[in-house]
């Protein structure tokens, strides 16, 4: 079968990882020339020429200007084509759906909040994401058959041997046994499922603290407690879809939750999630406690302790870092990862100074050494890590010019 499209080493496949390095570089660097395309893939002049020409025939890229202030002629630069394809992404909780379209270089074309409160849903969870969906690609001046794929990030996870919610029972509208088919009825595009603490470590990953990390664990802190664990540059989600789900870990220093998936907590989150932050301050006697959503007054509270050099606010940053370490010290000792990435405005709001204080007291809880970084996808990165991932995937399927 030697010589057979398709078979790997044949010249159309050669073509076509070649056509996918200059897009990729492309992505990277932004609009580049023929030479310097074929300098940076390693590819003759002739061979980059025929590479571009085979690209801009297939709509893949276009000449977007002229280099100027060089010696020499000015050089065509070739661009990708931004209108390609575009990629969706929603992130949902309780509260609201966060909906969001890219283009297929990762500009945010559109983007739409649509509010969903109260305990019973007035609109059905499938009203619900295509109303949010259409608010964005009209943002965009998009239709939804514009669209190559959807990414919705949940807290819990959809359990691949049964379709349901599972972990998030306070999801309410999300646990029938039939959404996934409804939703695959009402929207045109494939639609993908992951875990919410999950996406914001393919946001880190990508594009934050963890870029060039194959082995970290992200912790997670805003309106619950959470992980997501990446392991060999793989997510690991577990048989259920349930790994990561350290709020429900018993720990030291909180009393045993029984029952915990009624009860939608566990003693991680009792001990360190936003909520005990401020019971912890008024006990240290602080009177200034924000009130409001719990992911709010906890952030607000620890950026203002991060300014307090000595004091109740310092001591409090103390105590805290004591609780988030008593947790970690579990999580690093079985997995033992290279780095560990705080995020969630709970975690991210204390900065350098809470930072470090983990750091101290996780070298004294756990024997192994993870560096602890800061996360650094801060605007929405739930968000921004379905629109990736769903990019991720839109991208293999429109760049594979071996088709």
């Amino acid at each position: 079968m030697a010589g057979t499209a398709g078979t790997p080493g044949t010249p159309r496949v050669l073509r076509a990882m070649n056509d996918r390095a200059a897009l990729d570089l492309l992505l990277a660097h932004g609009p580049l020339s023929r030479t310097r395309i074929g300098k940076l893939t390693g590819l003759s002049k002739p061979t980059a020429s025929q590479l571009l020409a085979r690209l801009e025939a297939a709509g893949l890229v276009r000449v977007t200007g002229t280099s100027e202030g060089r010696p020499g002629p000015n050089a065509q630069l070739y661009a990708i084509d931004p209108a390609v394809a575009y990629a969706a992404g929603l992130d949902v909780t309780p509260q609201r759906i966060r909906a969001a379209v890219a283009d297929i270089t990762g500009r945010t074309v559109g983007e739409y909040e649509l509010p969903t409160p109260g305990r019973r849903p007035a609109r059905p969870v499938v009203g619900q994401v295509t109303d949010a969906l259409d608010g964005a690609l009209e943002a965009a001046g998009l239709a939804r058959s514009d669209v190559h794929r959807l990414v919705i990030g949940t807290p819990g996870a959809f359990d691949p041997g049964t379709g349901r919610l599972r972990y998030a029972s306070h999801l309410p509208g999300w646990h029938s046994p039939t959404l996934l088919d409804e939703l695959a009825a009402a929207l045109p595009m494939p639609v993908e499922y992951e875990n919410d603490v999950n996406l914001a470590a393919v946001a880190e990953q990508r594009l934050g603290a963890a870029r060039g990390h194959q082995d970290f664990v992200l912790l997670w802190n805003q309106e619950g407690l959470g992980a997501a664990l990446v392991l060999g540059g793989r997510l690991h989600r577990g048989w259920t879809g349930g790994a990561g789900e350290v709020g429900f870990l018993p720990v030291p220093g909180a009393p045993l939750v029984r029952h915990v998936t009624r009860a939608n907590s566990g003693g991680y989150q009792e001990l360190a999630g936003s909520q005990a932050l401020s019971a912890l301050a008024r006990e240290l006697g602080i009177s200034d406690v924000p009130t409001g959503p719990h992911a709010e007054a906890a952030a607000l509270l620890l950026a203002r302790a991060a300014d307090h050099a000595d004091g109740p606010h310092r001591e409090l940053l103390r105590a805290y870092a004591t609780r988030l370490a008593t947790g970690l010290a579990s999580l690093v000792s079985v997995l033992d990862p290279e780095l560990v990435v705080l995020s969630g405005s709970a975690l991210t709001a204390g900065g350098e100074v809470l930072r470090a204080l983990v750091q101290t007291e996780l070298a004294e809880l756990a024997a192994a050494r993870p560096r602890l970084v800061v996360g650094e996808v801060r605007e929405h990165p739930v968000l921004r890590g379905a629109l990736e991932s769903a990019l991720a995937a839109t991208r293999d399927e429109v760049f594979d010019t071996s088709r």
